[in-house]
């Protein structure tokens, strides 16, 4: 934390009007600011609201690499952060930032906290936000996993294909829709199954934003069944658009026919598997040194 001089001056001269400014900021782009002073401020183009009922807890930071980590507590509001919107995962990953501001003079402060909301914990009707330091990131295992199927995810950095354009992405309408399964028009371009293992993300409507993984793809009757491995968090209605993503299984037959895509594999489908790791010798086998 870098204090500037008119702050440190203000520290040292034994009387204090400090408090601290929160801002959170969705991947949406909405910005959430509050504070723990009885009136609102404003610096940075941003209003942090004293009546939000938010209240952080002390801010642990250490040194080295160890992760820098708060919490804040509050009480669920449609004016602050609803329920709903914690439900919808709004605040999922969430960026946070924390300033020490003199309230009397706002231009003297200084930014102590940098991160992200990590767990979001609900009781009743207030909430508990932990609230993790940049550093936290160091602390995820990272490196090449050598296995038989595609590690890389379909349409990222490692996997190199464009997903977006014609034939593998479409957009629909929902005709119906009993919690996990949803029902379309006819899909003669795609064939029975062409989207499992894919994603389905609402473009509109209540659900705007909430994404599923597809369980199953059925040409059913004269229409289309999608069937994600869970319910969204948000309902979805008929009537709401609704994009579909081709899946993919992850094996290299698919990465070559489906996708076109075989130099990016990011599999080694030729690794020996378990039981030819276990495998031992045995007198009805032939035992010459060869492959069979």
């Amino acid at each position: 934390m870098s204090i500037g001089s008119e702050l440190l001056s203000h520290l040292a001269s034994g009387v204090t009007t400090l408090c601290h400014a929160w801002a959170l900021e969705r991947a949406d782009g909405y910005v959430l600011g509050f504070t723990d002073h009885d009136r609102d401020l404003a610096f940075d183009g941003m209003t942090f609201r004293a009546d939000s009922g938010l209240t952080a807890l002390a801010l642990q930071q250490g040194t080295g690499l160890s992760v820098d980590n708060t919490e804040a507590l509050g009480a669920l509001s449609d004016k602050a952060i609803s329920e709903a919107d914690i439900e919808a995962g709004k605040y999922d990953n969430a960026a946070v930032r924390c300033w020490l501001v003199n309230w009397a003079d706002v231009n003297q402060r200084s930014l102590e906290f940098r991160g992200y909301v990590g767990e979001i914990r609900r009781n009743g009707g207030a909430f508990e936000a932990e609230m993790l330091g940049l550093s936290d990131f160091l602390n995820r295992p990272v490196g090449r996993v050598y296995q038989s199927p595609c590690s890389a995810v379909l349409g990222d950095q490692a996997c190199g294909r464009d997903v977006s354009g014609e034939g593998y992405q479409c957009e629909v309408i929902v005709e119906e829709v009993n919690e996990h399964v949803f029902r379309f028009e006819a899909l003669p371009a795609f064939d029975a199954q062409w989207f499992k293992q894919g994603v389905l993300e609402v473009l509109d409507g209540r659900a705007f934003g909430q994404r599923g993984s597809i369980k199953k793809d059925d040409n059913v009757g004269d229409g289309r069944e999608i069937t994600l491995w869970s319910q969204l968090r948000i309902p979805v209605q008929p009537g709401d658009r609704v994009r579909l993503t081709a899946g993919c299984d992850k094996r290299m037959e698919t990465c070559k026919n489906k996708f076109n895509n075989l130099l990016n594999y990011q599999g080694f489908p030729d690794i020996p598997g378990n039981d030819w790791m276990i495998a031992h010798p045995a007198s009805g086998m032939p035992n010459g040194g060869s492959r069979r």
